[in-house]
């Protein structure tokens, strides 16, 4: 019985973990296809769909920072449970060990104590080192900096195409993680690993191929009246459009993957758990958010020529507050963001963080599909091409798919793809 209910609760985490994913991505794009100037029918001006991606960066952060709200429930249902154990009501626990009869029987009960605590200590400093605490919390805005440009250059270019190719694109991440890991972790990558490296390159190829190919209105940066402009006077086509958003959303891989290597190095170094670190990046994260776009607003946003433009903090924070689809989505997203976060950690402790990247992927498809069906965007074999290549590569650089060649195959265990803690 208790094994059955050990399968649905991870089937509930795995579920969930997809279904908050899945909206992250779809709700971000329907923030950007939004108008919030000039939508009445036959109004002289052009369009302007929301363009906010330093905010929606921001919207990310308020998400992580609820992983507090989580860890506070956790504290205060650890103090019951402790009060209603027979320890937390002053009993105390008696061993029958023959060392007791050199001992003072209340001493010994202290001694037992003091054991049974500091056992798991001693474990987590061999594994971890010591607790992450006092001025070394303050590295953790070290990747928070790195989440920062690299969620808000991933808003950027979902504003250029469609969600299912923002999705596929950010499959590039294996690869600088596997470079990444190599290069200052010290992590030994095995000839099939670098194999699947080069599979990840040429399926984000082939994706960014059938973008420029098959550009369709992604309703963002169409949308946007500043941006119109700037792209007819300098006379860009729509295939370049899709190449821009997608050499964005992928040169972001390289800074969420030195996020990702600065993780690893902190919780190596340190012991502290994984949800407290996404609530430490969460503040960072929002303090420096905020502090850039105050400094933009009042350098670029704030002036004539900045106006209406994604630096118009004021601009912006009217927009969510005046339009109801939009401040709706932004509680969602939130919301999205902070729970894919804990079924995400809550899947890698119960399963791997292999088995966590596998159930990633499908994500993609999900977002695919679902795309396909409000008709954001059409059927393109090139583009399923690109994904088939793109998870084959994934897989196999997981090892979850066996290489092509039996010179590659190896006994030993996998080096596996680091956990991905904070989604974008």
């Amino acid at each position: 019985m208790s094994k059955m209910a050990s399968l649905t609760a991870l089937a509930f985490l795995v579920a969930m973990m997809l279904l908050t994913g899945v909206c992250n991505t779809l709700l971000t794009k329907y923030q950007d296809m939004q108008c919030v100037r000039n939508c009445e029918i036959g109004s002289p001006e052009k369009r302007a769909n929301f363009h906010q991606p330093v905010l929606q960066t921001a919207q990310m952060f308020v998400g992580e920072m609820g992983c507090w709200i989580v860890v506070g429930i956790m504290t205060l249902w650890r103090q019951y449970a402790s009060k209603s154990s027979p320890q937390g009501r002053g009993y105390e626990t008696i061993s029958t060990d023959d060392i007791h009869t050199t001992a003072d029987a209340d001493d010994m009960g202290a001694f037992v104590t003091e054991a049974t605590v500091a056992v798991p200590k001693l474990v987590d400093q061999k594994l971890a080192g010591a607790g992450l605490s006092g001025h070394h919390v303050l590295l953790l805005a070290l990747p928070a900096m790195c989440d920062i440009c690299g969620t808000t250059l991933m808003n950027t270019g979902l504003l250029m195409v469609v969600p299912s190719i923002y999705q596929m694109t950010r499959g590039a991440l294996v690869l600088f993680v596997g470079l990444f890991s190599s290069a200052f972790l010290w992590r030994h990558l095995r000839p099939f690993q670098w194999i699947s490296l080069v599979g990840v390159v040429l399926g984000v190829a082939i994706v960014g191929l059938a973008g420029a190919l098959y550009h369709e209105d992604t309703g963002g940066v169409e949308g946007n009246a500043s941006i119109h402009a700037t792209l007819e006077s300098t006379s860009a086509s729509s295939a370049l459009l899709s190449v821009t958003g997608i050499l964005l959303i992928a040169g972001a891989q390289i800074f969420t993957a030195t996020q990702f290597v600065l993780e690893e190095w902190i919780l190596e170094k340190w012991a502290i758990e994984p949800i407290k670190v996404i609530g430490w990046e969460g503040i960072f994260g929002f303090v420096l958010t905020i502090g850039i776009m105050a400094i933009l607003h009042f350098c670029i946003g704030g002036t004539n020529a900045g106006r209406y433009g994604p630096f118009d903090m004021v601009e912006g924070w009217r927009q969510i507050t005046t339009n109801r689809n939009l401040s709706i989505s932004s509680i969602l997203i939130m919301i999205s963001i902070g729970g894919f976060n804990f079924f995400g950690l809550s899947v890698t402790r119960s399963i791997s963080a292999t088995s966590r990247s596998t159930i990633d992927t499908c994500r993609t498809l999900f977002i695919w599909l679902v795309s396909l069906c409000l008709r954001w965007e059409t059927f393109k074999w090139l583009q399923v091409v690109g994904f088939a290549i793109l998870v084959y590569s994934t897989f196999l650089f997981n090892g979850l798919a066996e290489p092509p060649l039996s010179c590659l195959r190896e006994e030993e265990e996998v080096e596996e793809l680091p956990e991905e803690p904070i989604d974008h």
